[in-house]
């Protein structure tokens, strides 16, 4: 982490840039943790660059994004053969795929949206999977964007309200994010709920 937001720290006026490159790295499964750019690059932009902080979070989101795509384009277009390269295989553990893939069956692209809460090498096997087992890429792009939405406001409001002491989340951040996410979720039902009340009630009416 430290080595990380040294970088990041050092190269401030383009951190929308750095954070985009890093991120793309993450797409290509080298060790990049998506959920320490999102957090550094927000405190950077509160205590550094404060007139940069829309481009920072563009920058992260669409590196994220991409991040994504790269990693579901891989699953998709070299298929099994992925993971005959022994950087890959090593990476990405078979019982650990065939998991995944078991979830896709029963629940379908809810493992998708669900499965991007989960940080710690979770998440590109998800995606990567999501390409072996072609999952429609438009279904992908639009299930994977509502799920980056939530997590990238989450973990760029995380690391902005606290600027310099930005470390004293990083332990507890899945907390963070599981209380949030669960907010978002009753936010969601409770609208789905009061429009079907109101269309019940304009039925009878």
């Amino acid at each position: 982490m430290e080595y990380l937001a040294s970088i990041l720290q050092n190269a401030a006026p383009m951190v929308h840039f750095i954070s985009f490159g890093l991120l793309i790295l993450a797409g290509f499964n080298m060790p990049v943790s998506e959920d320490l750019v999102f957090i550094i690059s927000a405190s950077i932009a509160a205590t550094i660059v404060p007139q940069n902080a829309v481009y920072i979070f563009i920058g992260c989101f669409l590196g994220a994004y991409c991040s994504d795509i790269i990693a579901y384009s891989l699953g998709r277009f070299l298929g099994p053969k992925l993971l005959t390269i022994s950087f890959f295989r090593k990476n990405l553990p078979q019982e650990r795929i065939d998991k995944i893939e078991s979830y896709f069956e029963k629940y379908g692209s809810k493992t998708l949206f669900f499965g991007r809460f989960i940080p710690f090498g979770i998440r590109n096997v998800l995606f990567i999977t999501s390409g072996l087992i072609k999952l429609r890429f438009i279904k992908f792009l639009i299930v994977d964007l509502i799920a980056l939405s939530v997590t990238s406001s989450i973990l760029f409001y995380l690391g902005y309200s606290f600027g310099n002491n930005y470390k004293v989340i990083i332990p507890y951040l899945d907390q963070y994010k599981y209380i949030i996410f669960s907010l978002f979720i009753i936010a969601i039902l409770f609208f789905v709920i009061k429009g079907k009340i109101d269309k019940k009630n304009e039925e009878h009416a």
